[in-house]
């Protein structure tokens, strides 16, 4: 009985030894840093921090999220590029520094697919084509009639040329054959600004911006830009449902970190933010801010990567689209 019981305290103790050796070997030691390319508040910063909470709690390691605000996105996209491949430092990935930038800028000074491993696919989020209540048009058709018959006039806010929202509505002229006025502003906050207060008529905004102003009624909805409807706005209509058949213009976040991450890390970390995305709270606040559709595996994210700069740059090059337009 004695040999038994020493038996079994010593294969206790040996798994309280190996503990930290498993975790050692599937998660980096030392502070975990996601960095952000936007200022705080913001949705990428907002997602960000849901995450962080849940991770450093069933991780047991501090996370800290810093943000590298600038050029929408790149800087901090371009900081992450060249750090240690240790795991300690992660990129909150944007379409703007993934999908968008290697199309617009030409001296980039990283390759959004060599120089990055994707981890997972955070959410999607639609756009919102939204105005005043002062617009004659309020629908998609008598939109596109009131720009043909206003070739140039129309005016567009968005939150800085070369941005998801400005590339929406090159995608939107495009498709539609119109030609209508581009007005970039230094971010969604000010573009929302002078759309409440009439100085332009229109606006392609991204849903998290964008929700408050619709709720309480300062501006109307008229489509998002998804091919489904999004949970929040289940009574606005799709591009798609309004005669733009496959319209798809999205804002899009997700987990990177430097290329050549140990394969270990990488797997752990995916199969944790797909549990924390699953979880009850994390949904309703991801809801909130209308990001749907993330998980799945490192290599769905990286092939949807891929996909959306290819759509993109055919929008770029047919739409003659610069990032300071």
């Amino acid at each position: 009985m004695q040999r038994r019981a020493l038996l079994k305290a010593g294969a206790a103790s040996a798994a309280v030894l190996a503990a930290p050796m498993i975790r050692a070997q599937t998660l980096p030691g030392g502070p975990i840093r996601i960095v952000v390319g936007f200022p705080p508040g913001g949705g990428t910063d907002a997602l960000a921090r849901v995450l962080a909470q849940k991770l450093q709690a069933m991780w047991g390691v501090n996370i800290i999220i810093d943000n590298k605000a600038g050029a929408a996105g790149v800087i901090a996209a371009d900081y992450v590029s060249k750090q240690n491949p240790d795991g300690n430092t992660l990129l909150m990935a944007h379409i703007n520094s993934h999908a968008l930038a290697p199309s617009l800028q030409a001296k980039l000074n990283y390759n959004a697919e060599r120089d990055f491993t994707p981890i997972v696919l955070v959410g999607v989020t639609p756009n919102l084509l939204i105005c005043n209540e002062m617009q004659p048009a309020k629908t998609v058709k008598d939109l596109v009639n009131y720009c043909k018959q206003n070739p140039g006039r129309v005016s567009f806010a968005s939150a800085g040329g070369g941005s998801a929202q400005h590339l929406a509505l090159e995608m939107f002229k495009l498709r539609a054959g119109i030609d209508a006025l581009h007005v970039p502003y230094k971010g969604s906050g000010p573009a929302l600004t002078d759309l409440i207060g009439g100085q332009v008529q229109y606006c392609f905004e991204t849903m998290t911006s964008a929700t408050p102003h619709v709720k309480s009624g300062k501006v109307l909805a008229i489509a998002q830009t998804r091919l489904k409807r999004a949970k929040g706005h289940p009574g606005v209509p799709t591009m798609d449902e309004q005669g733009f058949a496959g319209f798809d213009a999205t804002t899009w976040y997700g987990l990177t970190g430097p290329a050549h991450m140990n394969p270990a890390f990488v797997k752990r970390m995916n199969e944790d933010v797909n549990r924390v995305m699953a979880m009850p709270d994390v949904i309703e606040k991801f809801d909130q801010y209308g990001a749907e559709d993330g998980g799945g595996s490192p290599e769905r994210f990286g092939e949807f990567i891929r996909s959306e700069t290819v759509k993109w740059a055919k929008v770029i090059k047919d739409g003659k689209v610069q990032a300071d337009s």
